[in-house]
This record gives C-alpha cells, structure tokens and sequence, in this order.
C-alpha cells in the first residue's frame, strides 16, 4: 500500500490500539500470519486515502464481536457484528479499504464445517474458483510489493486495484474479503533472493518460490486463522492419488496448466487444498463468469513475476541498483570477441542482445559472476543431458519426464536420488538448461519430485 498516488490502500494504520485488554498469539510461525485472540475491549483502527480524499474507521472489539463503531461511508452500521460478518460489508471505496485494513490483522474464527478460504488474485480465474466454493466462501487477497517505478504496477495480480476488484466480486455476492498486507514478508521471501540469484549468476524462478511455498503457506495459515476446511485458489492444477499419497498434476486444459508453478507445495498441505478450474478450459472458465454476470469476467491476465510490473527483469535490476559495469564476451576458448554491460543480463540459451555478429548465431551460454564474464557459443554448444538437482524426490529412481523450464517441453529422463535431491539423464539433450530454474518430474501426469537445478552438462 504505496504511500500517496491515485488508488485506494495507499496508506493504512491497520493497528490494534490495546485499552486494558489482553492478547494471546496462536499457531504463529515465522513464516505464518500469527493468529491472533483478544480478550476484553480492543481498538482497531484503519484508514486509506486517495489523492485528496481519506476515509479512517475505529472499531471497539471484544473478543471478535464489534461493540462500536466509527465508520461513516460504509452500508450500515457495523455494531454487533463478528469482524468476519464486517468483511461482507460495503459501501464507499476508501471506507471499506479503511475497514480492510483495520481488520485484516485481527480477524479470526471458530472452525466451521465447509467454510472455504478461496485466493482472490482480482481476475476471472480466482472469481470463478469463488463461485464454486459457494455461500461458505471468505475471499482473501494478499497485497504483495510491486516495484512502484515499473511501467504496469497497477495492473498486477497484488495491485491496489487487484484488491478492489477481488473485493467487489465477493461483496456482490454477499461474501466476506478479507485483504492481508504482506509486502515486507513477499519482498524478504520472494524478490530479494531473485535479486541475490542474478547477482549468482543463476535464473531464478521467483513464481515457483512464491507459488510452491510463501503464497500457499500464507493461505494455509489464514485458513486456519478463520476456520476454513480448505482453501481454493484459481489454478489450473488438479490433486489426484498417486502411488499411495497425493500428488499435485497437470490440469485438463495443457495451454493453461500450471502444476509445474505448483510442483514445490508442501505435500502435507494438498489435502486442504481445492483447485476447482483443474478439470476445465479458460474459455469454459470465461463463460461462467459471463453467467455469473461478473465484472472480472472480461479481465486479461495477470502479469507473471508480479513485482516486475510488467518489465523486464533486467530493467527491474536497473531501478534495485544493479550495477551495469562493462566487462568481456568470450567463446569457448575464452577468447574475447566483444563486450557486454553485465553479466547478470544474460541467461542460458539467450540468442538477442548479444552484440556481436559471427558466422552462425551466438547464444549466450554461461555467465561468470567474479569476473564479469559471459560465454557465448553455436546452439549445440547449449546441450545438456545430466542435470543435477537440489529438492525433492517422492519416488525411488526410474523414468520420469522432466520439465526444466516454465515454457519448455518435458522430456524423457531417468532420475536417481542423490543426497540432496536427484540426478537426472536426459534422453535427449535440452537447451538452455539454466542453474537457478526449477525441474520439475512428472509420471503419467502426477508431479514426483521438483527443485532447484544446481548444474548441467553435456554428458
């Protein structure tokens, strides 16, 4: 929630001012929402501007009910609701985002059989995901750090705008919103180790590292927090039984899958989780919102790597103050054939931006860190058939069909376990197989194993 600008949330006090009550921290963990209890009278206090304009709520809670209220702009008086019956409420923009971010902190619940905690990213996917949860649903939005320079920051899956059209599709439908501001949390766990990775010489995957542990794990906690039996999220993934457990897999539709951004999950936690989109296509996704009359049922989709707002990662590493220094492109041989302004702007497999002409073309092949060097080379200089890999590995060694990039073909492989994840052979060779990106092991559509590729080569 950027400070000043043109949208809602662009500031919030979000804090609990305590009048001789009492608090009580459960089931908080490092990386969870801590839940928290309040016995005797609590003020919660928010608000949210918009340019000129303000809004501020002040609540006095016991426990979780709402005692008083001042909270002008809002559809009706808030005094003798639970803090998740507030949620429901609407009315004026900055007032319910006031409301938002006074009790996204605080709220909490009994459990309650079917209850459903559904993600809410602000787009088609995740409203229809709502819609299937039914009358039990409570929306949640996480509000992640976007870079507040970049070209499309308002146009992300965690904007301030994102926030509101979540929370728009579940007030019309009678439902709870609950916002939770996690920007320090998501840059510390998220964007700083993609920066480190870059500095490494490696291609992270930030979507991966939020996607299969900080977002979920997030999710998981605030379901706790209020309730919830599951949590549903928008995915196009499916949880089926496989080999004695369960396992994330590919969804019906190949062009929308995502179980590969998925493939790192905790398996303990896929028993509470939901992906209803997992057996349909977008456009059948489409047409149930159009249905449903949503507003959302027209949006495109949302960027990946959210907090590049839409840039290049490169631009993005400018604006962090990533040093562009000069230094030398070299061939296999280590000769110097011209010069490039940082190696952190090169990856495995890259073919533009090179700057040199030759008589085949040139792909970046390796970068080296200490001495600012990158390597370039012809195409089937980039062939890979053993990749070793840090992370899981949920079966004993045989064949599997590996994914080693996002956008790229899995390919057949037998895979052994090493002492820190697996080793993988290629039945044919990759290219521009990238340390720092994630494999991914697939057996008959069933994820087996992911982690982080540590290194490849040739044979």
């Amino acid at each position: 929630m950027s400070g000043g600008g043109t949208h809602p949330l662009g500031t919030h006090l979000a804090c609990q001012v305590h009048t001789g009550a009492v608090s009580r921290r459960d089931r908080g963990t490092p990386s969870s929402v801590a839940t928290t209890t309040l016995v005797g009278m609590t003020d919660l206090i928010g608000d949210s501007w918009r340019g000129a304009e303000w809004a501020a709520v002040r609540l006095e809670v016991e426990g979780q009910r709402i005692a008083r209220a001042d909270a002008p702009g809002l559809d009706r008086d808030l005094a003798g609701l639970t803090l998740l019956e507030a949620a429901a409420v609407g009315g004026e923009t900055l007032a319910v985002d006031a409301l938002a971010n006074a009790i996204g902190p605080a709220i909490a619940a009994e459990p309650s059989p079917g209850r459903t905690a559904v993600a809410m990213s602000g787009g088609v996917d995740s409203a229809v995901a709502l819609l299937a949860a039914g009358r039990a649903a409570v929306g949640v939005t996480l509000r992640l750090w976007v870079d507040p320079d970049a070209r499309a920051s308002e146009r992300v899956c965690c904007s301030p705008a994102a926030v509101i059209a979540a929370r728009e599709t579940c007030h019309r439908l009678g439902l709870p919103h609950v916002t939770l501001d996690l920007r320090e949390r998501f840059r510390s766990a998220v964007v700083e180790p993609f920066e480190r990775g870059y500095m490494r010489g490696k291609t992270p995957n930030p979507c991966v590292l939020c996607n299969g542990g900080f977002r979920f794990e997030e999710l998981i906690s605030f379901a706790d927090r209020i309730g919830a039996d599951r949590l549903a999220t928008g995915h196009y993934a499916r949880i089926v039984e496989h080999g004695g457990g369960l396992a994330i897999a590919r969804a019906a539709d190949p062009v929308k899958d995502q179980s590969y951004m998925l493939a790192t999950l905790a398996l303990a936690s896929l028993a509470r989780l939901w992906f209803p989109l997992g057996g349909q296509t977008k456009k059948e996704t489409r047409a149930q919102a159009e249905a449903a009359g949503l507003a959302v049922a027209g949006r495109p989709e949302s960027q990946e790597a959210c907090f590049l707002g839409g840039d290049d990662y490169r631009a993005f590493l400018s604006r962090r103050g990533v040093r562009a220094a000069s230094g030398p492109l070299v061939d296999e041989e280590g000769r110097q054939i011209g010069r490039h302004d940082g190696y952190w702007r090169f990856t495995p497999g890259q073919r533009r931006g090179l700057g040199v002409s030759a008589a085949r073309p040139l792909y970046a092949l390796e970068t080296r860190p200490q001495s600012n060097t990158v390597v370039v080379g012809p195409r089937e200089a980039l062939a890979r058939r053993r990749v070793s890999v840090r992370g899981r590995l949920d079966r004993g060694a045989g064949r599997v069909e590996a994914k080693l990039r996002h956008r790229s073909p899995a390919v057949g492989a037998t895979v052994t376990a090493a002492a820190r994840g697996f080793e993988l052979l290629l039945d044919e060779p990759a290219y521009g197989v990238a340390p720092g990106q994630t494999a991914v092991l697939y057996d008959e559509g069933a994820v087996v194993g992911a982690g982080t590729i540590v290194s490849a080569s040739a044979d």
